[in-house]
């Protein structure tokens, strides 16, 4: 019966010797596995410090360009207003131009048979000008 003991002990001692090498396998992978990963850790640390930068100078340059369209939208309202203005001021010069039509062509419709007495003598005076013209030449 010792002998079985001895056995049974001698068994066990073989089993735990065959689970702390492959507890000792299993550490050594896992601690390189670790180092990979951390070696990974830090490109990607190094790769993120690269991406801060260019990302902060995009920002800084969006903001420089948000300020200049701002400016510029500024500025091209202000002419806009100057063109409207321009806009209403002809508008107006137009309304002064057609009344001003108006009131001719109704002065001209009331009065249209001295308007043409006038015509005929103005017709007249201008042939009679080039006669005299055409004779003080010859």
């Amino acid at each position: 019966m010792i002998i079985l003991l001895y056995i049974a002990a001698l068994i066990f001692a073989i089993a735990f010797a065959v689970l702390v090498i492959y507890l000792a396998r299993v550490l050594k992978e896992t601690k390189r596995t670790m180092s990979h990963v951390a070696d990974t850790l830090e490109g990607l640390e190094k790769q993120m410090e690269g991406i801060t930068t260019e990302t902060t100078a995009l920002l800084n340059k969006t903001n420089q360009l948000a300020e200049d369209i701002n400016d510029k939208s500024t500025r091209l309202n202000t002419v806009v207003d100057g063109v409207k203005g321009i806009g209403e001021t002809i508008k107006s010069f137009n309304q002064s131009i057609r009344k001003v039509s108006d009131s001719v062509s109704s002065v001209a419709e009331k009065n249209k048979e001295e308007t043409a007495q006038v015509i005929k003598w103005g017709t007249v005076v201008t042939e009679l000008f080039k006669k005299r013209k055409s004779r003080n030449n010859k």
